[in-house]
Parts: structure tokens; sequence; C-alpha cells
């Protein structure tokens, strides 16, 4: 683990195990004071009690606006912890204000282009007996992003006995904010992993793998592999486009987490178009996404769908270049 390097190492090492022992995530905690330490050791220490250094701090991170509110946010926690363990009188970083956040456009795919994603990677799948059950247990993983809205994570670790066959019901355990819950997946999904079981019984003699989607040897698939295959498939049908910044506004890259984005956007878009209400959808939809808080489900009500987000990706570009 790499050490602290500034002259607060000491006590940041203190504040990271105050933390853990808190229950924060230990590995974050570390990251983010990372992020603080690394300016400390880089600048003069002479002022570092005073708000006007954090104000410069501010200025000069080269990050997004917020990538140094988490800094500044880490740095003022981290000086009220030393204010209880009497080592400094007050914090420096109480008056300094966050900066304001970008507004943020994820990439939505549309439904046809959701289904064209699919089907690319279907069609890429190798028929080899060496790499045709991990092609295919990539291609479902990319299947239960798009059709389930999981993230990316939750169907790597899913193990044999996650998926229950009878009712079509996939269960995920401690997800990003340790909540599990069990979801039914659509009958067409359900089909291919079925198809896929009986696949991998017989070319896999039954070998032992405890994972639900295989990858080499008795391992699962890795992050990485499911990134390699999203972003060919991204190339084949040419719909990547990469980050774009305009105005005070980020308009998001493709990547996996779009497939999660794009399934909740078509999702309630497809209840409206029933003439039925979003809002009441809303409940079900984050049981279904695993989320923890309600508003976060609601900021898919304002997310627009792929053609009104590509037609304001135009309107921003072009006033750019208009100005």
């Amino acid at each position: 683990m790499k050490p602290f390097e500034s002259f607060f190492s000491k006590q940041m090492d203190s504040f990271a195990q105050y933390r853990n022992r808190l229950g924060y995530n230990k590995r974050n905690t570390r990251l983010q004071l990372m992020m603080f330490d690394r300016y400390l050791s880089n600048q003069p220490d002479h002022s570092v009690w005073e708000p006007a250094y954090y104000l410069k701090m501010r200025k000069e991170l080269e990050m997004t606006p917020s990538s140094v509110n988490t800094v500044l946010y880490t740095a003022r926690c981290f000086f009220e912890y030393l204010k209880r363990t009497g080592e400094c009188e007050r914090n420096p970083l109480q008056d300094v204000p966050s900066l304001p956040l970008q507004a943020f456009i994820p990439f939505v795919f549309s439904p046809e282009q959701v289904s064209q994603f699919l089907d690319t990677i279907c069609r890429h799948i190798r028929k080899d007996s060496k790499f045709f059950l991990i092609d295919l247990s990539k291609y479902l993983v990319i299947l239960l992003l798009a059709r389930c809205g999981m993230r990316i994570n939750e169907p790597l670790r899913l193990r044999l006995e996650h998926y229950r066959t009878d009712d079509k019901t996939v269960y995920i355990e401690k997800t990003k904010f340790k909540k599990d819950r069990l979801i039914p997946i659509p009958i067409t999904v359900a089909e291919q992993i079925d198809n896929y079981l009986s696949a991998r019984a017989s070319l896999t003699d039954n070998i032992p793998n405890p994972y639900l989607f295989i990858g080499y040897g008795k391992k699962g698939l890795h992050d990485h592999n499911i990134r390699k295959v999203f972003h060919k498939a991204l190339n084949r049908i040419g719909i990547s486009r990469p980050r774009q910044v305009i105005g005070n506004t980020i308009f998001g890259k493709p990547t996996p987490h779009s497939l999660r984005h794009s399934f909740a956007v078509n999702t309630l878009k497809a209840i409206v178009a029933r003439g039925q209400s979003p809002q009441n959808a809303l409940p079900v939809l984050a049981a279904y996404l695993g989320h923890v808080e309600y508003r976060n489900t609601m900021k898919y009500l304002k997310v627009i769908d792929a053609k009104s987000g590509q037609r304001l990706l135009n309107f921003a570009g072009s006033r750019r270049e208009d100005s």
C-alpha cells in the first residue's frame, strides 16, 4: 500500500484508520486522501492553515469540479478530525465553498441501438471449443447489463446458485450499497442462460467452476474482459464517441454503465408511450435497479433519450463553433 508523503502523513494514517473503524470503505478513504496528500507534497506548507491556501488548491487542481470537490470534502473531514484530536483549533476549509458542478448528460442507447449492439456481439462469438463458452459468457454478462440494468460487477460475481432456473430469477448479493436483491429476468434472457448452461455441461465435462459465467480455468470473468468486448462492438456498429465538455455540460461517452442508464431511460419512455405514469413505476424500478435512495431513480426522469441527447450535443457543438 502506497504511503502518504506529505508533512501530514502520520495524521493521515491515523485518520484513515479512524474512518475504517467507522465502517467507511478502506480503499476509497485512502484514494481520496492520496489526492490531497499529493497536492500538499508539491506545495509549500507555511500557509497550510489559511483558507487562501485551499482556494488556491481548488483553482490549481487539474480535475473535474466533482473530483475537486471530493478533495475539498476529504480535506475538510481531515481537519475536523484534527480538531477532535486537539491537533488544531479551527478548520481552514470551514468557509471554502465547493465548485459548482457541471451538468452531466450520460450516453443513452436507443432500443434499436441496444439490439444492434447485442446482435453484433452475438455474431462474433467464436465457435472454436476453446473460446466458445468464454465468449458466450461475455455476451451474457453484457446481455444482463442491457436487458436488466445491472451494474457491471453484478453479473461478474454471480455464482451458479444465484440463478434460479425454475422461477427465472437472479439473486444479487452485496451490491454497491451492500444490499441484496432478487430480480426476475426476461424470458428471452432466461432462455439464453438455460441454453448456455446446457452447452456448458456438455463441453466442460462438469469441471467445477462456482461462477455462473466462466472465465479461464476455475475463475470468473473480469471487468476488463467485458470492457474490451464492449468497445469492439461499439466500433463495429460505428456509434462510439468521445467524452465531450461543452460549456458547463459534460456529454458522456459510451461505457458499459451506459447500458444501465439506457435500460432505465428506455423503460420509463416505454411506460409513457403506453399512456401510463412513470412516477408510479419509479418504486418498482428503484427496487429492480438496487437503488438505496428513491431520488437516485428519480434522476432518470430528467435524463433525455438517445435522439434528444444527440440533438442537444449537435446544437451545443454548433453554438460553440459560432461563438
